[in-house]
């Protein structure tokens, strides 16, 4: 059996990683995904679905990314005028692409990091400023442990006095303004105040007019309107002003589009819209003027502001799984309507266009390929402790780990893919399945589907289940190097 061993482990370390990959890889792997696609974590038939609601911003209105340029630079501008930070920040710009959504910012350390849904930083992602913090000091500053007790320092909403989360797309220039800032004071050796940095930026954060920015318009129409011909009843609940909405409404869909919507809640404070009793509903004129009346019943065409989901529902009726909402927010848009509510909830993930195209990419899938490869001759192989054996293992070692950080580059240099660690979920990821039925990369993938289309999520196996699968079939192969030789070595 030993020498068995030897000969595998030597025979595939002299083996091409390339000609084991197009063995390995069946012909038309790549470009199997579907960026256009919606995507199910549970069965969902929209033909059962007879109201369908929507949050506003990254949900109706998808925005170019010249408008994270517009946030970061007016609020860098204000840090420096109104809060007297050093002029020399005017040099910063906004890089694109620095951070991705779903990372944690400790506060207290200024750290910025990437963590896993067993609540592991992934080490190689934590930055303070602009620059890569050392595992070995990430592991220090958390006790000699890249695990972080999440409950101890945040709440349900991914905010508490230590950590955040930044959830929001918005959050795209505030991270980066805040990363900024800190390399500037670290460069220049500026001692500041972590809670008060992190607390100026964020009121600094100002929302310019947006309308100019918005992408794919005509297609939100196309969406809204085949909606009311077919029954469908709409709503719209979003935190954001009325004068905010009008105009981009507007924008998308012209100056009848209040007649698209059966009711218009602006300003409606989520998530505590979605638990807090205590706030009424207060109606707006057609000019966005507050009302005094008391509202005993919600009317079609008609502006609300702020209330609370509890009168919504004594006031509609529009309950459980008839209900179908869409957001970008995972906590404020989606988590309480799905565990407290029971309504049906669609999370929209504008960068999953991008994640799969490149996944699609024949770069992508060898380096998965020959990682998942590497992984299960690690995990079949590591019993081989003679001298030669244990020289091939390390040099295996080593090139899955080369190959893990090359396929996180391919997502983002700094943080990699919003869906995963080097192997497990992360946890914006683990937050996604449990809190949304369906996701998909923009509203408009609804018009690929017909309106009473069943989605129908894959069964995919435990790792007790089928203990070969993820290393043999990770890409849809049939076969991992020498596994026949393998079988009797177990």
């Amino acid at each position: 059996k030993i020498e068995v061993g030897i000969s595998v482990l030597l025979t595939v370390s002299l083996t091409s990683p390339l000609s084991l990959l197009l063995d390995l890889l069946p012909p038309g792997v790549c470009n199997l995904l579907n960026p256009a696609a919606i995507y199910a974590n549970n069965e969902i038939s929209l033909g059962d679905v007879e109201i369908y609601g929507f949050d506003y911003d990254y949900t109706l209105a998808q925005y170019s990314n010249l408008l994270h340029s517009m946030i970061f630079n007016t609020a860098r501008d204000i840090l420096i005028e109104q809060f007297k930070y050093p002029e020399g920040l005017a040099k910063y710009d906004y890089i694109p692409g620095f951070a991705i959504r779903g990372l944690h910012y400790d506060v207290q350390k200024s750290l910025l990091m990437k963590i896993d849904a067993f609540h592991y930083v992934q080490l190689g992602t934590a930055y303070r400023g602009l620059k890569p913090v050392p595992d070995e000091e990430v592991i220090e500053l958390y006790g000699g442990t890249q695990h972080i007790p999440l409950y101890q320092m945040s709440d349900f909403y991914g905010k508490g006095p230590s950590l955040k989360q930044f959830m929001d797309i918005f959050s795209l220039p505030e991270m980066t303004l805040l990363s900024s800032v800190i390399d500037y004071f670290i460069t220049h050796g500026i001692e500041f105040d972590q809670v008060h940095l992190y607390k100026d930026i964020s009121v600094s954060l100002l929302y310019p007019d947006t309308e100019q920015y918005i992408l794919h318009g005509d297609e939100i129409y196309a969406v809204l309107n085949r909606l009311v011909n077919h029954k469908k009843k709409l709503f719209l609940i979003t935190n954001s002003p009325f004068s905010f909405v009008d105009k981009g409404m507007k924008h998308m869909v012209g100056k009848n589009w209040r007649d698209l919507f059966d009711m218009v809640i602006v300003q409606a404070d989520k998530p505590n819209f979605f638990t807090d009793r205590r706030k009424p509903f207060r109606k707006l004129d057609d000019n966005g003027s507050l009302q005094w009346d008391k509202i005993n019943q919600l009317e079609k065409g008609k502006i609300y502001k702020e209330g609370n989901l509890f009168d919504f529902l004594r006031l509609t009726g529009w309950r459980g799984s008839k209900v179908l909402y869409f957001g970008d927010h995972l906590y404020s848009d989606l988590a309480d309507l799905m565990l407290r509510h029971g309504w049906r909830t669609g999370a929209i993930v504008p960068e999953l266009e991008t994640e799969i195209r490149i996944i699609n990419t024949e770069q992508y899938m060898h380096s998965l390929t020959w990682q998942q490869a590497l992984t299960g001759l690690l995990e079949r192989m590591q019993m081989y402790q003679d001298a030669e054996s244990k020289q091939v293992l390390l040099e295996w070692m080593k090139e899955r780990q080369e190959i893990r950080s090359l396929t996180k580059n391919l997502f983002n240099p700094q943080f990699g893919s919003i869906f995963r660690t080097f192997h497990n979920p992360t946890y914006f990821s683990r937050r996604l399945v449990r809190f949304s039925d369906i996701y998909m990369a923009s509203i408009s993938c609804l018009l690929n589907y017909d309106v009473n289309f069943t989605f129908y999520p894959r069964r995919t196996p435990l790792q007790h289940e089928a203990p070969l699968w993820m290393d043999q079939l990770c890409t849809g192969c049939m076969k991992t190097p020498f596994l026949e030789e393998m079988v009797h070595i177990r």
